[in-house]
């Protein structure tokens, strides 16, 4: 089983990507959506509009967006709905914004591979 990773919607897909979701809840400026190559536009993984508008992506405030964002995370009905659809396939979360560390997809893709169930452990 291949854990969630991230990568920025403007690069060229690969191959290597496996399923490709887009997590914003905005279309990426500029972006055709025949170029996006996406399997999946997953609007309600995004955070809140209102979470988004106050994070406006500044560094000093990413602790805090992380808590406040899993918290929506968890009550939210779509990561059961994309945990479902994507299974054990590789899966690529697709973002647009412009800091690869500091962006929803980083503390989405950790919370799916967390949330992914796991093949239990055989004991001898």
């Amino acid at each position: 089983m291949t854990d969630f990773v991230i990568k920025r919607v403007y690069d060229p897909p690969s191959g290597k990507d496996g399923i490709r979701i887009l997590v914003d809840r905005l279309w990426p400026r500029g972006l055709r959506k025949d170029a996006a190559a996406l399997d999946l536009w997953a609007k309600d993984l995004a955070p809140t509009p209102s979470l988004r508008q106050w994070f406006d992506h500044r560094p000093e405030r990413f602790a805090e967006f992380k808590r406040r964002y899993r918290d929506e995370l968890k009550g939210n009905r779509a990561v059961a709905d994309v945990l479902g659809q994507v299974g054990k396939a590789k899966a690529t979360l697709l973002y647009a914004a412009r800091d690869p560390a500091v962006n929803h997809a980083v503390v989405l893709a950790e919370f799916l591979n967390k949330s992914r169930p796991r093949k239990p452990v055989r004991k001898a």
